[in-house]
């Protein structure tokens, strides 16, 4: 995906930080693009801005932890542009605690949004990747994926697995396919992750954490470098984080 001018992108999470610094950069070098997340009035806000000058996206109100709901969003964007380049499986949450704390309802959030929203994602576009024999599936795991600290037990297991999940699908469908399989993982990004983070006792420690955070924007850039690669190079995998970032 060399030049990305017309290539049809889906981004999920596309409603703020990574994913809609990623929906600009895109489009900037030509991209079209299927905006995905629960907050209309932002997808709304955004799609307008990218539009400006022609139509360059769309979007549709979506639930990644919906099976129906993905596999809809696919639909949508083969109606909307006619086929499916690329997906960016960037919808996430992060509700740090301790295990002792027994935060179950954000266990089971994570694990809905984080690992099933990936799987689901995937198996909404790989049928017609697989039809085409082309396309890019770019998971964001986490420097979390890599490494535990405590209170990170859960949302580390989550971006371990999305890791696993993606290095298997690259294994299943490079040759079979010629579909590539990218893992981005980011170390601290000033987005709204923190936001959902309940547990006190790990509150202040992940503010000093992401008082070094960087811009979305360099992890936009990264994914944007990652698809425009010839059809014959995969990136595997990036780490991106802060340079003061010791973990």
């Amino acid at each position: 995906m060399a030049n990305l001018t017309d290539k049809v992108v889906i981004i999920t999470g596309a409603s703020s930080g990574i994913g809609e610094e990623t929906a600009k950069e895109l489009a900037s070098k030509g991209a079209k693009l299927v905006l995905a997340a629960r907050r209309e009035e932002r997808l709304q806000e955004l799609t307008n801005e990218l539009n400006s000058d022609e139509k360059r996206a769309a979007y549709k109100v979506t639930d990644v932890t919906s099976y129906e709901e993905v596999e809809e969003l696919a639909e949508f964007a083969q109606d909307q542009f006619g086929q499916i380049d690329a997906l960016v499986n960037n919808a996430g949450l992060m509700p740090l605690s301790l295990l002792n704390k027994q935060k179950v309802n954000e266990w089971d959030k994570m694990i809905d949004v984080n690992i099933k929203g990936v799987l689901y994602g995937i198996s909404a576009v790989l049928p017609h990747m697989r039809e085409r024999k082309q396309g890019h599936i770019i998971n964001l795991s986490s420097v979390a994926g890599h490494v535990v600290f405590p209170g990170s037990a859960v949302y580390s297991g989550t971006k371990f697995a999305v890791r696993a999940i993606t290095d298997g699908l690259r294994m299943e469908e490079a040759k079979e396919s010629n579909i590539r399989a990218t893992i981005i993982s980011p170390g601290a990004v000033s987005t709204e992750l923190t936001s959902t983070i309940t547990d006190e006792d790990m509150k202040s420690g992940t503010e000093d954490l992401y008082s070094m955070a960087i811009q979305p924007d360099s992890i936009a850039r990264t994914i944007r470098y990652a698809l425009e690669e010839p059809p014959e190079v995969t990136i595997n995998e990036i780490v991106v984080r802060p340079t003061e970032q010791d973990l």
